[in-house]
Formats: structure tokens, sequence, C-alpha cells
């Protein structure tokens, strides 16, 4: 009797441990989601004054009290691409390669974590590195190539580690099977790990894409202009971009109470683009998830 009585008080503690730790857990959630809601409906109030097509489709004018901040779109929209079009491919081989290649051992983890400490150096130490390696020693200048080069340097690390571990999460079985079959190691990483990995590796790509899309101390230093209202006609060309704008609109100016206004709706516009982009890596996603399991 003694015995199930203690093992009653055991679980009985065990059940009340559990659901003291669920209802921590779900108060911790909803003030995160609060919080989120919170900044979100700031931004919307305060920005959607201001927002309208002009806005969106004019260049900057009277000094930034006015017009609207498309070449900032579209600079934004530049570095994005180029910065995208030289980390994705070189993160996601290097990925491939510590994980389906590389000999596993202190190359390896001394690697990883070398990548771990890059992905945690701050910003501003990229944007410096970029300006003497890209802007001096490469002679690009300040330009769209030197800017989006940094933010690439910048996203790199992230977009290795979250294909390595998506490439990690897949079993030895279907390498195994696929090499029984008579496939080759590339074709087995190209027909069976990379399609498998494909999902989790697009969330790797959005995030870095979602993180230099809002920097800017790293295009502060190699291409941002503080005004420049006509389009870039090269990627030697400075270029206007969303985030460094904000910083101008909101910390320098004449005329302040006009300029406010205009950084909270290119705030909301940039707000706008990134839940834009994480829209299309959840179709991306949920298309590749379906394609595999037709598969």
């Amino acid at each position: 009797m003694d015995i199930k009585t203690s093992t009653q008080g055991n679980h009985a503690r065990k059940m009340l441990a559990q659901n003291v730790a669920f209802g921590l857990f779900k108060v911790l959630s909803g003030v995160i989601v609060t919080i989120l809601f919170i900044i979100l409906g700031f931004i919307i109030v305060k920005g959607a004054s201001v927002l309208s097509w002009d806005f969106i489709t004019t260049p900057p004018t009277d000094g930034m009290k006015g017009g609207g901040i498309w070449p900032a779109i579209v600079g934004t929209f530049y570095l994005m691409v180029g910065s995208a079009l030289f980390a994705f491919p070189l993160g996601i081989m290097s990925g491939i390669y510590m994980n389906e290649y590389a000999p596993k051992g202190k190359v390896v983890r001394f690697i990883r974590m070398m990548t771990n400490n890059l992905a945690g150096i701050p910003s501003i130490v990229f944007g410096l590195f970029g300006m003497s390696l890209f802007v001096n020693f490469f002679g690009f200048g300040d330009s769209i190539i030197a800017g989006s080069l940094t933010l690439g340097l910048l996203a790199l690390p992230l977009v290795i580690r979250t294909t390595e571990e998506a490439l990690k999460a897949i079993p030895d079985s279907f390498r195994e099977g696929s090499l029984a079959l008579g496939a080759s190691k590339l074709q087995t990483i190209w027909h069976v790990i990379l399609p498998m990995g494909m999902p989790n590796i697009i969330t790797g790509l959005i995030l870095a894409l979602g993180r230099v899309s809002g920097e800017t101390a790293p295009i502060l230093f190699t291409c941002a202009a503080y005004f420049l209202p006509q389009l870039p006609e090269s990627v030697f060309d400075q270029c206007m971009a969303l985030p460094y704008h904000l910083y101008v609109l909101a910390t320098s100016g004449t005329d302040m109470d006009k300029q406010i206004p205009i950084a909270y709706g290119t705030a909301l516009v940039l707000v706008i683009i990134i839940l834009f982009v994480n829209l299309l890596a959840n179709a991306l996603r949920n298309y590749f998830q379906k394609k595999l399991k037709t598969n």
C-alpha cells in the first residue's frame, strides 16, 4: 500500500511539473507573439498613412522630405539578388562537401567551429572587411557588386550550417540504397539527398535572405548612397537601400516632422517585402515537399 501511494505521489508530482512547464511555455509563446503583433501593429499604424502607389513608385524629392522610395526598393532588390547569387551556390556546395565528402574528424570540426564563429561576428565587421577587400583592394568602389559580395559573405555561414543540418537529418539508408542500385555518389546526392533536404535548405536560404535584406552596417561601407534619386545603371554604381534610407530619415535631415512619417512608411514597405519573401519561400517549401511525397 505504501509503495502504491508513493508511486501515485511521484506520478502526481511529475504531472504537476509537466503541467507547470507546459503552462510556462504557453505563456512565453503568448508573450513573444504579443510583442510581435505590437511591433507590427505600431509600424502599420504609423506607416499606413503615407503608403500609396506614388510613395512606392516615385523617387524621393526635396531632400528626402517628399516623394517616394522607389530607388531604395530597387537597390534593396539588387542587393538581395546579388548576395543570393553569391552565397546560395557556394553555401550549398560547402554544406554538401562537409556532410557528404569531407572525412569526419578534426578538420571538419575546425571548419564547423569557424563557420559558427563567422555567423556570430557583428555585421559592421563584415562591412569593414568588405570595404577593405572589395571596395579598395579589388577596386570596385562603392558599388552594388561590393555590397552584394559583402552581404553574401554575411549570409554564407548561415547557408552552410542550415544546408549541412538539412542533409545530416536524412537517414544513411537512403544513401546506401541508392549506391546499392548502382548510382554514383554524385547521382545519389543530386537525385536523392538534395530533393529530400531541399525543404529545410530553402528555410535556411530564406533566413539568410531575410537577414541581409535588413542589414545597414555592411552596405553603409560598401554601396549605400545617402541620396540618389535615379536608378543605378550597372553593378558598379552606388544605390539607395531601404535599411540605410530608413536610418538616414530617422537620424538626419532638415525637417524631421516630414521625414519621420516617411521613415515609418519605409519600415512598413521593408516588412512587407520580407513577408512576401517568406511567403514565397513557404510556397517553394510546400512544392518540394509535395513533389517528394509523390515521388
